[in-house]
């Protein structure tokens, strides 16, 4: 794997590549009208299950380890992207993104990759999940950012972008790079 020195890895669930290219397509009018300093590659879509940080190789291979035990006879299921949201300070996030309804089996699988990473000798950060895909940072707008274009320009009124959550992926960051992540390994989640 490299030279780890300022890699970090977080484990997170795959979207597909369709889905990835559907969201970018979106996103490219989404820009036009909302001025964020970074837009996320579209390559880089994803939700988080568990930050780790940076890690020696030995610490890794555990939690991969522990995380392929856990996920085990776990199934595919499918997340209905449906809304955008922003993270900080409601007149200038720092994050926006889109999120999908509320989902148990999400929730579960990353409470078994958490609850792995812990088990691992990883200290993750405690916060309540938020399941969320990242799609720009830093509003850069001259007028306050308004919270009602969250609705306004929200893709998916008509109709959620539906796709399978089928593969956690531990990823490793490359801060130089673009895309920025790095797919290290990945973890099936049974067929339907």
């Amino acid at each position: 794997m490299g030279n780890h020195d300022n890699a970090h890895f977080f484990f997170a669930v795959k979207l597909p590549s369709e889905t990835k290219k559907q969201l970018n397509e979106y996103c490219k009018e989404l820009k036009e009208k909302l001025p964020f300093s970074r837009w996320v590659h579209h390559e880089d879509y994803h939700i988080t299950l568990a930050f780790l940080g940076s890690a020696p190789e030995h610490k890794l291979n555990t939690a991969g380890k522990l995380v392929a035990d856990s996920l085990e006879g776990t199934k595919a299921f499918p997340l209905f992207i449906n809304r955008l949201g922003i993270f900080g300070k409601e007149s200038s996030p720092r994050i926006f993104w889109c999120d999908t309804e509320c989902e148990e089996r999400l929730h579960v699988v990353r409470d078994k990759v958490f609850s792995a990473c812990q088990d691992a000798g990883f200290e993750l950060e405690t916060r309540p999940f938020k399941p969320h895909i990242t799609l720009a940072r830093k509003w850069v707008g001259t007028e306050a950012f308004q919270k009602s274009s969250i609705d306004q320009y929200n893709p998916f009124k008509e109709k959620a972008l539906e796709f399978d959550a089928a593969e956690v992926v531990l990823y490793r960051t490359h801060l130089d790079k673009t895309p920025k992540y790095e797919s290290i390994a990945i973890f099936p989640l049974l067929a339907e």
